[in-house]
């Protein structure tokens, strides 16, 4: 009767102990928010493809900034890629803005986009290149 009656007791500090580390975790899951990355931004374009991106704002340009995401045709028989309005929502281009992105690198219609992009803006004209997905801004 004795070791039934510890044998009980055991399992219920058991459960107690699985519920305590499941409330403890839930607690630790819903207070511990991720932070996005940072992005650096630089007042000029020192990188290897600054180039790139001061032509394809050139063809952009060219085109009058168009603010319908969609595929536009491009030199060479190629097309170039805008998704549209960029949101902004790190916070890491100036605010109170409306902003553009628009790809680089021309390709086949329909074919996969690549990281390197330009952000303009519309009020301003201010042309951003971001390299690596809008980890990185460099004012053109």
């Amino acid at each position: 009767m004795v070791a039934m009656e510890t044998s009980t007791a055991y399992r219920r500090v058991a459960r107690l102990v699985v519920t305590l580390v499941a409330v403890l975790a839930g607690l630790v899951a819903t207070t511990v928010v991720a932070q996005p990355a940072q992005a650096s931004v630089y007042p000029t374009c020192t990188v290897s493809r600054c180039a790139d991106a001061r032509t394809a704002r050139t063809g952009w340009s060219a085109k009058g900034y168009p603010t319908t995401a969609g595929w536009y045709t491009w030199s060479g028989g190629l097309y170039n890629y805008t998704g549209g309005r960029f949101q902004n929502r790190e916070g890491e281009l100036p605010a109170g803005a409306t902003y553009y992105e628009y790809d680089v690198y021309p390709r086949a219609k329909g074919a996969a986009r690549d990281a390197y992009r330009i952000v303009v803006n519309r009020s301003s004209g201010v042309v951003w290149f971001t390299p690596d997905h809008y980890v990185t801004f460099y004012q053109l």
